[in-house]
């Protein structure tokens, strides 16, 4: 059962994660967003690909769904702390935060 003192530990953990208000949330950032903490910490929003949210709410259902407005249908899903376990927080934080990583410039 994770919670959220386990997010933001593996979150933090993560290289060149930072922890920031986001308005009522609390976000964990590279070079964007890629996670934000409810402020009951009970919830967490994470930035997936849409495929990758269609993959986990099919998979866990009763741990993961879309957010319910346009960032949602963008692929920002929601996971319920409780039912989740440790390696599911953590799988879902380490697919999220690779999309936060900063873009490479081509010279």
């Amino acid at each position: 059962m994770a919670n959220g003192e386990t997010l933001r530990r593996i979150a933090l953990s993560l290289d060149g994660t930072t922890e920031r208000p986001h308005f009522d949330r609390i976000a964990f950032r590279v070079a964007r967003n890629y996670a934000t903490l409810a402020p009951d910490g009970l919830s967490v929003n994470f930035r997936f690909l849409p495929d990758e949210q269609a993959f986990k709410c099919m998979l866990l259902p009763a741990v993961f769904s879309p957010v319910p407005n346009a960032w949602g249908r963008q692929g920002w899903t929601q996971g319920l702390l409780e039912p989740m376990t440790e390696e599911d927080l953590k799988d879902a934080l380490e697919t999220a935060w690779r999309h936060a990583l900063p873009k490479r410039r081509h010279r």
